[in-house]
Formats: structure tokens, C-alpha cells, sequence
């Protein structure tokens, strides 16, 4: 999920609501809270409390929750573990820790201290070229096999062939899903679990359509309904994540385009290939 800011940089609680309920509504499996597409860097941790809190209340168990808890300090995520209130959340998902790089077997410290401390299952989530370093498929496996509540990764490497080893050797019932919108259709070939989505934000009937036909097994269906999403999935990240998406929910008038600095709104350029696009492919 996005945070929809108002024109002088609050939390649009308003907005929050309508995009929850826009999203079950076009039929999305679960919801994924205070992850990157939520700015959740430039939210202040008493915000990221009540906007967990919000989030649950708004879904009221129509639809799973995954709370994002991560950082670059672990015994900071454990703050978080003790004072995010998770009752109403049935996972959690958590980052590699970024920009301190840590090697292999910090990475795998790190995962067993936040297990061992998580009351809830937690997704790990690997994301290179934002935290600056890869958990290999190893690490990933290790972690897998070694903590119980480990259930599942999201994989947003862009190496399918780190993500075939995982679905290759990962335990049963280990959920191997993407972290890119684009490969979503071809991880789930390889027997990929789904996708954690950006683009589910402003278009989610069409794109569970996608989700859909997969998990079906109909993959060239799915390829099929992708198509006609794909040059703007490609846009929703031209000028980064969440600029892109938030910029497209401006155009179809759902939020306003408000970002907190160090990110700013899309330019009028990509405005104007969304208007075009969502117009060409009736996407709104």
C-alpha cells in the first residue's frame, strides 16, 4: 500500500481508507503495510504505529495483513516488533537491512534475532538495489530451514536464476514470491507463490486478472491480460517507486500527488504518458 500525503505533507487518512477499500475491492489476495511503496523511510515511527493500527481497523479482516518491520538496525526492528500493535496482522515482512551491508552471515544473525523475536511468521525480503546488498539463495535457504516462522521470501533481486535455486530447494510450503511486477507471470511458471505488487495499487482488478489466470495455471492468459498493462507497469517506475504509482492514482483523481522529500512528484512528462496510457487501455 501507498501513504496518500495531503497538500501540506500529512498523513491523508481519507485517501488511505478509499485506496484499502479500492484495492479489496478489485479482488487483491492480501495487503501489504509499511512497506517501500508506502514511503515508510520518511514516516516518523509514531506515524508507522498509527498507520498500522488505521490499516487494520479499515480492512477488518476482509483481507490478510503484512505488516512491513525492518531496518538496518536489528535491535531497532525488535522496537518495532514490541510496539507496533500486531494483533491484527498474520505476518510480517522484513527487509535486509540496508546501507550498512552486511555480509551473508550477518544477514543470517540478523533473520535469527528477528525470528526468534517476531510473536507473527515473517517474509523475508531481499531487495539489492535499494539496501545495496544480495542475500543469496543460500542465505535465503539457510534461513528457510533453520527458523520455524520463516514462511516465505519476497524476491525483488531481478536474478530469476537466485529465484529458480530457492523454488528449487526451499522446504515445502516455503512461499516464493516477487518482488517485480514485471516478473510476476514468469515466476509463477516456475512455480513461483505470486507477487507482492506496486501496480495493484492503480490497477488491481487487472492485474489480479493476470495474478488470476496464473495461479490457474493458464500462463498464456495470463501473458495475454499482461499485455495490455505493460507499458505502464514500465512507467510506474520510470521516475522511481512510489513516484510512479502515485502519479498515476493522481491522473485517475483517487489521491493527489503529494511526496515527502527526498522524493518529489512526477513530472509533467510522465503525467502525461499516464493520461495516454490509462486512456489507450481504459484502465481506470
Amino acid at each position: 500500500m501507498i501513504t496518500p500525503f495531503t497538500a501540506d505533507g500529512r498523513v491523508d487518512y481519507k485517501a488511505l481508507a478509499r485506496m484499502i477499500d479500492y484495492v479489496i475491492d478489485g479482488g487483491v489476495d492480501y495487503i501489504v503495510a509499511l512497506g517501500t511503496t508506502a514511503e515508510t523511510p520518511t514516516l516518523y515511527m509514531p506515524e508507522r504505529a498509527v498507520i498500522a493500527m488505521f490499516i487494520t481497523n479499515q480492512i477488518a479482516g476482509r483481507v490478510p495483513l503484512v505488516m512491513g518491520c525492518g531496518g538496518n538496525s536489528t535491535s531497532e526492528v525488535l522496537d518495532q516488533l514490541r510496539e507496533f500493535d500486531l494483533r491484527g496482522a498474520d505476518a510480517i515482512l522484513s527487509v535486509t537491512p540496508y546501507y550498512n551491508k552486511p555480509s551473508q552471515e550477518g544477514l543470517y544473525q540478523h533473520f535469527r534475532t528477528v525470528s526468534e523475536h517476531s510473536p507473527l511468521p515473517v517474509i523475508l525480503y531481499n531487495i539489492p538495489g535499494r539496501s545495496g546488498v544480495n542475500m543469496t539463495a543460500e542465505t535465503t535457504l539457510r534461513c528457510a530451514a533453520d527458523f520455524r516462522n520463516v514462511i516465505g521470501i519476497k524476491e525483488a533481486s531481478g536474478d530469476i536464476g537466485q529465484m529458480q535455486r530457492i523454488l528449487d530447494n526451499r522446504p515445502e510450503g516455503f512461499l516464493v514470491l516477487s518482488g517485480d511486477d514485471g516478473m510476476a507471470i514468469e515466476l509463477m511458471r516456475r512455480g513461483g507463490d505470486g507477487v507482492i505488487s506496486v501496480a495493484a495499487n492503480a490497477f488491481p482488478q487487472r492485474f489480479m486478472e493476470c495474478v488470476n489466470h496464473a495461479k490457474a495455471g493458464d500462463f498464456d492468459a495470463a501473458e495475454k491480460a499482461y499485455a495490455a498493462l505493460d507499458e505502464a507497469v514500465h512507467a510506474l517506475f520510470e521516475e522511481g517507486n512510489p513516484v510512479g504509482v502515485k502519479c498515476a492514482l493522481s491522473v485517475m483523481g483517487r489521491i493527489g500527488d503529494t511526496m515527502r522529500l527526498p522524493l518529489v512528484a512526477g513530472s509533467g512528462k510522465l503525467r502525461a504518458k499516464f493520461e495516454e496510457l490509462i486512456a489507450r487501455y481504459d484502465l481506470r
